[in-house]
């Protein structure tokens, strides 16, 4: 705002939202995004409103922006990458740690005979590797398929047939509670019902025996860990497909809503700056999953912003209530972001279980994916929170890359609620007319396009 000589924060609603090309060029730039070949303009509505092209002529891989343009400079030794396993082990990367690791897991894919355009999906648990196999497939212009890691293999299936996925990158298991749980037998049946999978890669994690099957599995520690560190990545055009999340198909079949090197990752930073106040040296831990749009998410908005991440492989409450508050202070965390379920599961555990934790590091919660009610927002925001950290409600939906509706640092704290619209997000009410309606029950709509909107469902 101060660089842009906005007075308030209305303003900037106003402005961003009556001039899209001019907010989207600004968050560009803010992001500090560069293009391998300059875009022609900012945005084409040639097709109509509903199909914008975004940074057409433009060539820029997200990876780069992530990662390719730290190395060399002094941010490539701050931590990019923090890790915990429920067993109490955790551990750091940097960003020329990631780098490498990212190069290596990239050099893999390419000795398998995969490139641009190839689907390949990710089924793990939130460990550092999940992150670099994300990383990895953007860095040769692959495209992404994140799973939910408790998926069955059906559900997987049919949603790696819809995008002919190739590949897989999978575990032995995961934790959860103490024990381990078993991924490869899953990973084996959906392989199986997938005849376009030819290649699985195995991350040996949780320690769990299982069957490899020659020609198609192959072990991380053997195919990725051995690779050179240095790859190149792929020039990829600004509207090339970087990634397709499928929503939960709770209606008919799963919808992969697609989305693009130039899209996806940039609304998540941008709401992750302007929501949840993320900074260089910041460290963002979301309880999610890959296979939730919030976890993709996480990535690309920590990194993109220079910030580092948290993945944790375990429930947050084992081996007592206790576990999350740790987490915070072990890690530095500045922005946690929970659900309701997961503090209602915490408050009656009263305010032992945070009083002797470090929450010095902690500046504001985060919240998306169900509704509050108003006990445990307090409890969260007065007794955790002490009343001095803000709880950001956060609402939007896979197709739009993050938020329509978010709170804001700047702007007064409603119990349950939201402050308003992200920025750049035109939301509306309307009713059934189509006409625009205050205190009335109605249609949520946005109004003008937006950079992270799904270029549409895959195959549809």
């Amino acid at each position: 705002m101060r660089e842009h000589g906005i007075p308030d924060f209305e303003s900037l609603m106003e402005r961003s939202t009556r001039d899209v090309p001019w907010f989207t060029r600004a968050v560009l730039e803010f992001l500090k995004i560069e293009f391998y070949e300059p875009y022609s303009k900012i945005v084409d509505f040639s097709r109509g409103m509903p199909w914008p092209v975004w940074c057409p002529d433009g060539k820029m891989n997200i990876v780069h922006n992530c990662l390719d343009k730290v190395i060399g400079t002094p941010a490539e030794t701050t931590t990019a990458l923090k890790w915990e396993r429920e067993d109490g082990r955790f551990g750091t990367l940097n960003y020329r740690q990631l780098f490498e690791k990212v190069s290596q897991a990239a050099n893999a894919l390419r000795e398998l005979g995969l490139g641009k355009g190839d689907a390949i999906g990710i089924y793990m648990p939130m460990c550092p590797e999940i992150v670099v196999a994300l990383l990895a497939i953007a860095k040769i212009g692959g495209v992404i398929l994140p799973l939910f890691s408790g998926y069955g293999a059906s559900a997987a299936a049919a949603r790696l047939n819809d995008a002919n996925a190739k590949a897989l990158f999978t575990a032995d298991g995961s934790h959860r509670r103490g024990h381990p749980v078993g991924m490869k037998s899953t990973a084996d049946e959906i392989a199986d019902l997938v005849p376009t999978l030819k290649q699985t890669i195995v991350l040996r994690h949780a320690g769990i025996d299982c069957t490899m099957t020659p020609g198609r599995d192959q072990w991380w520690h053997e195919l990725v860990d051995t690779q050179s560190i240095e790859s190149p990545t792929e020039r990829t055009a600004a509207e090339d497909v970087l990634m397709i999340i499928y929503t939960s198909g709770t209606t008919g079949k799963p919808k992969g809503a697609v989305h693009t090197h130039c899209g996806f990752p940039i609304k998540a930073a941008q709401d992750m700056a302007f929501g949840t106040d993320v900074h260089p040296g910041d460290t963002i831990y979301w309880m999610t999953d890959m296979g939730w749009m919030m976890g993709p998410w996480l990535v690309f908005g920590a990194l993109l912003l220079g910030a580092s991440l948290l993945v944790y492989d375990g429930a947050p409450d084992f081996p007592g209530p206790e576990r999350l508050w740790e987490l915070v202070g072990r890690h530095g965390i500045t922005a946690l972001g929970l659900s309701p379920t997961l503090v209602r599961a915490l408050l009656p555990s009263g305010e032992t279980p945070f009083a002797g934790a470090d929450l010095t590091s902690l500046r504001c919660f985060a919240s998306t994916g169900e509704p509050w009610n108003p006990d445990p927002w307090h409890w969260l925001f007065e007794t955790v929170g002490g009343k001095t950290r803000p709880i950001i409600n956060y609402s939007g939906g896979t197709e739009i890359s993050g938020g329509i509706l978010m709170g804001n640092p700047l702007l007064p704290l409603k119990p349950t609620a939201f402050s308003g619209p992200c920025p750049g997000i035109a939301a509306d009410v309307f009713d059934e007319d189509g006409n625009s309606v205050t205190g009335k029950v109605g249609e949520l709509v946005i109004k003008a396009p937006w950079i992270g909107m799904t270029r549409g469902f895959w195959k549809d």
